[in-house]
């Protein structure tokens, strides 16, 4: 599945060459000069995976965007969409014994900067078109990379954290599921996929096609789970970067 926005954000998510059916889910939408997009995985383990998936991605970016319009703080915005999609998996389930899951990250890229917020191991990175990077996110699990924390009936009060930063150049901000990040676990690995180029294109032509790429690169290491990329544009938003986090 290939999705775009006029304003140039383009994302592509793929079954992969060893799964049966394809368990993420992504969703776009611009606010006025607001970019929001979402990236949900499906936890393997649980029943419906791939509907709490498509559930969460479709609420998370709805309420996102009808938060935004409504002229509430970005941080307001991440948080109360990522509740309301996790209420959204909740009322899938059965019982607690048969509790659809998923992981959920979302993002916001406006004039003003950008922000993350996350729930599990989906991640979100910042990549400029000059200078370091970084990841935005940083996974909820504990040993042998379990799920410490995700969407679902099973997972009590969803507790979402959420990250801003103001970039003073250009770039572009990713959202992806571990599908992508395992074959390509750092800034580097993911920018080393990418042409150096400006991010502003006509249709997100650019944009696909680095997402394009991105998805090619995992499916060439062998393709083994579901793989999701979404790129977001980024202007600068002010001459000097600063990063805060809770």
């Amino acid at each position: 599945m290939e999705i775009t926005t006029d304003g140039g954000a383009a994302g592509i998510s793929d079954r992969g060459r060893h799964r049966g059916i394809n368990a993420d889910a992504m969703a776009l939408s611009t606010v006025g000069s607001w970019t929001v997009g979402v990236v949900c995985d499906g936890v393997s383990m649980s029943p419906l995976s791939e509907r709490a998936a498509q559930v969460a991605a479709e609420v998370g970016v709805t309420v996102l965007a009808a938060r935004l319009r409504e002229g509430v703080l970005p941080e307001i915005a991440l948080g109360d969409s990522a509740r309301r999609a996790a209420r959204a998996v909740v009322g899938l389930a059965a019982s607690a014994h048969a509790a659809p899951a998923c992981t959920y990250v979302a993002g916001i890229a406006g004039p003003e900067g950008i922000w993350s917020a996350w729930i599990g191991d989906s991640r979100a990175y910042w990549l400029p078109d000059e200078g370091p990077g970084m990841a935005l996110t940083e996974d909820d699990t504990g040993r042998h990379e379990a799920l410490s924390a995700w969407l679902g009936a099973d997972a009590g009060e969803p507790a979402p954290r959420i990250r801003s930063y103001r970039p003073s150049v250009p770039g572009r901000l990713l959202l992806c599921a571990d599908g992508l990040w395992r074959h390509l676990p750092d800034v580097a690995a993911l920018r080393g996929v990418l042409p150096r180029r400006p991010t502003a294109s006509p249709a997100g032509s650019d944009l696909l096609e680095d997402t394009r790429s991105m998805v090619r690169c995992a499916l060439d290491a062998g393709g083994h789970d579901n793989i999701t990329a979404l790129l977001i544009p980024v202007a600068p938003a002010a001459p000097a970067a600063t990063a805060t986090g809770h």
